[in-house]
């Protein structure tokens, strides 16, 4: 499940990358596709490396992605501004993910 959901974050990553580059209605609306394409891209590929040793890290990973690309992504199309107030959950969730995957090495 894990694999499928990275794989679907990554494929959405790369669209919205794209589109920011090619059709933004705005230079803020490409910024906005290009920071949450970066972050969620990255973050996929981060979960499918680790999912079979730290499947929760993984996961917390994938829905940190979702959320801060998916309120950029939003706020790039049009939808409301007060989204920026919600992008930095997901950027909680990314930095939990990590800090748990440490942790879980840690522990060995």
């Amino acid at each position: 499940m894990i694999a499928m959901l990275a794989a679907l974050s990554a494929a959405l990553a790369v669209a919205a990358g794209a589109f920011g580059a090619h059709g933004a209605s705005s230079q803020q609306a490409a910024e906005w596709l290009r920071t949450g394409g970066m972050y969620q891209l990255v973050h996929a590929v981060a979960a499918l490396t680790i999912m079979n040793s730290a499947r929760g890290p993984a996961a917390l990973l994938l829905a940190g992605g979702a959320v801060f690309g998916g309120t950029l992504y939003i706020m790039a199309l049009g939808g409301p501004r007060w989204l920026g107030a919600v992008t930095p959950i997901g950027g909680s969730l990314l930095i939990a993910g990590w800090l748990w995957l440490g942790w879980t090495h840690l522990r060995g």
